[in-house]
């Protein structure tokens, strides 16, 4: 949290030309409403950035300052995640280039949520810097990463803890 108190939320997306298409809008308006309604709702502040290059991480990253930073598209077998060119191309973006950002903001950024196919190698990569990461070890398809993630985020409102959150959102997939 920031000195406010405040729990401020990065929403990167990307989801470019020539791949399956996903709902990261949906997800972001769920995660937008999920926070909206609950308990700690001052608590949180969001900012998104759709269609994201890789570039455009850390501008946002040193703009936003956030404590979370919540990525939500697609991600390979090779362990990259896939992020958009200047044209919307796929862009991948190696697991160590992400390690190496994120050491240089592990002073703000307390947890990091890949929701994206693929993308544990991501985690092990950046859990080196940052205490809470969060990611697939398989493909996931996009009604299961919108439940994931707005039980996640529910259960942030509620005052859960990430650890704790993190098994909320995992028994939502249940129901």
């Amino acid at each position: 949290m920031d000195l406010d108190g405040c729990t401020t939320i990065l929403f990167l997306s990307a989801n470019p030309n020539e791949t399956t298409r996903l709902r990261v809008d949906k997800e972001f308006r769920e995660i937008q409403e999920q926070l909206r309604r609950s308990r700690y709702r001052e608590r949180f502040h969001l900012e998104i950035r759709p269609a994201a290059r890789p570039s455009d991480i850390s501008q946002a990253i040193q703009d936003v300052e956030p404590n979370i930073v919540h990525f939500s598209g697609h991600g390979y077998k090779t362990g990259e995640l896939c992020f958009e060119s200047v044209t919307g191309e796929p862009r991948p973006v190696t697991p160590q280039a992400l390690s190496n950002l994120f050491e240089l903001c592990a002073d703000h950024v307390t947890c990091v949520l890949l929701n994206a196919c693929y993308s544990e190698t991501q985690t092990e990569a950046i859990s080196q810097h940052i205490p809470f990461v969060i990611g697939m070890n398989d493909s996931v398809g996009d009604d299961t990463a919108i439940t994931f993630s707005t039980g996640f985020y529910k259960a942030m409102g509620a005052g859960k803890p990430v650890h704790s959150a993190f098994k909320w959102a995992c028994a939502d997939l249940c129901h």
